[in-house]
């Protein structure tokens, strides 16, 4: 091939890409040129350096569901969304929100050993000692009292009993200890409970979450070895949301089931701990060596148990109802005002979720002040926008779903798409969109109107 033929085929293919790049999916072509532009001003409303300090202004303080800092935050949201333009407002409901009263975790059997179920604060990390975070533990565990022996069962999920029941291991009336990893929290003791458990343990193995897998916090991003992973156990397969209310809005009003009926709370207690604590637990195991498979990071044989080994492990709750600030802002569409195209990321933390949800609600914010910025030089949607700030996700998606239990007649008559985000993984605005499978498309029609071209 010529050096004429290379560049004539070089020219023709930067032409191709560029006419290509010229067509949008969705549009007329007639209709393109401002549809460019206006995502061309779109973008350079879009700042970086903004974005950064909405994330440190919602992640300077803890923000956990219920708490002063979730109030806080929903404030600020909601002004920001105001002051861009928005017709903007919180929705509060009142929502089942366990907190610890009582976690204590001791081995009385062969030796003796307390854990310590603390994260200690770090001098690399100011925020780590700060007043008002959760400690570490599992919302919706039930309160527990038990003592019995410990078994070890891998990750705790199906296929791992399955092995047990091989080995003639049975967990009835004993406590397992399970890795983190492989499945959600919750699968860990439901399976536990399946198989006659008393009590479940979860800790994060350094294979998974350590210094196997990379530097540890604060040097790196994997968990050291005082580092617990907070979260809800609760059984959202059967429903999300507020385990009180199931279907309808969790209103301050609402007819709520007895809690000890909620039939997707847990019988049994649950506690997270970190490797530090679990050490001294497995290591104290006899009984069969583990399977190959199932051995961790930590510098000893795993073996499964039962045997000398035992444990106590007490938990209690203060079981209240919080208020759960969704913020709703909405922009009016002009032409099809009564189809919303809804984007929503959560602004609820375990602590203060400089990661999760606050890199990826920042993000949003910024969209949300760009489309303002649009909008007050003469642009306006032809649907309407439906911008929310979530409030309790990260225990049983509450906020989402109380939202839209309350309000399924108008959302089956007017929801045309749902974007959601969490939170940016690495480079600007790339984020890690989880369309989410939950109760807002269960409620919806399983057919969604058609978009109209524009």
């Amino acid at each position: 091939m010529t050096r004429f033929t290379l560049t004539f085929l070089s020219i023709f293919i930067l032409q191709f890409t560029i006419a290509q790049s010229q067509k949008i999916s969705g549009f007329f072509e007639k209709n393109i040129p401002d549809e460019l532009k206006t995502e061309s001003c779109f973008d350079k409303n879009l700042s970086e350096e903004s974005v950064g300090e909405t994330m440190k202004k919602l992640s300077a303080q803890p923000h956990s569901l219920g708490s002063r800092g979730s109030k806080a935050n929903a404030e600020y949201i909601l002004n920001q969304f105001k002051s861009w333009g928005w017709d903007a407002k919180i929705e509060t409901f009142h929502v089942l929100f366990p907190t610890p009263k009582t976690r204590f975790l001791e081995m009385t059997s062969p030796t003796t050993y307390k854990a310590v179920l603390k994260e200690p604060a770090l001098k690399e990390d100011p925020t780590s000692g700060q007043s008002g975070q959760l400690p570490t533990y599992n919302a919706y565990s039930a309160d527990g009292d038990v003592t019995g022996e410990l078994v070890f069962v891998n990750y705790g999920l199906p296929d791992d009993y399955k092995v047990l029941d091989q080995m003639g291991i049975s967990v009835k009336g004993k406590i397992v200890i399970a890795k983190y990893g492989r499945s959600w929290r919750g699968t860990k003791p439901k399976v536990a409970q399946e198989h006659g458990a008393i009590g479940c343990i979860i800790y994060s193995d350094p294979i998974d979450d350590g210094y196997f897998a990379g530097d540890v916090y604060p040097k790196g991003p994997f968990k050291n070895e005082y580092g617990v992973q907070r979260g809800s156990v609760m059984d959202m397969v059967i429903y999300p949301g507020d385990p009180l209310t199931p279907g309808i809005g969790a209103t301050e009003d609402a007819k709520r089931l007895d809690r000890l009926k909620a039939p997707n709370l847990l019988k049994i207690p649950v506690l997270p701990i970190s490797y530090h604590d679990a050490k001294p637990l497995l290591e104290a195991l006899d009984g069969p060596l583990a399977p190959r498979s199932w051995h961790g990071g930590l510098p000893f044989a795993y073996h499964i148990g039962p045997g000398k080994t035992k444990v106590h492990l007490k938990v209690a709750f203060n079981w209240n109802l919080v208020p759960c600030y969704d913020v709703i802002a909405k922009m009016q569409g002009s032409t099809y005002p009564d189809e919303w195209v809804i984007r929503g990321n959560h602004q609820d933390a375990w602590v203060n979720g400089a990661d999760d949800p606050v890199s990826g609600l920042s993000a949003l914010m910024e969209e949300a002040k760009s489309i303002g910025e649009l909008k007050k030089n003469g642009w306006q949607p032809e649907r309407t926008l439906v911008y929310c700030a979530w409030d309790g996700e990260e225990p049983a998606l509450l906020g989402s779903t109380e939202w839209v239990e309350e309000h399924e007649k108008e959302l089956q008559q007017k929801a045309v798409v749902y974007v959601n985000s969490d939170n940016n993984e690495r480079g600007f605005f790339l984020q890690k969109v989880r369309m989410r499978l939950n109760l807002l498309w269960m409620k919806l029609p399983k057919r969604l109107p058609i978009q109209k071209r524009v």
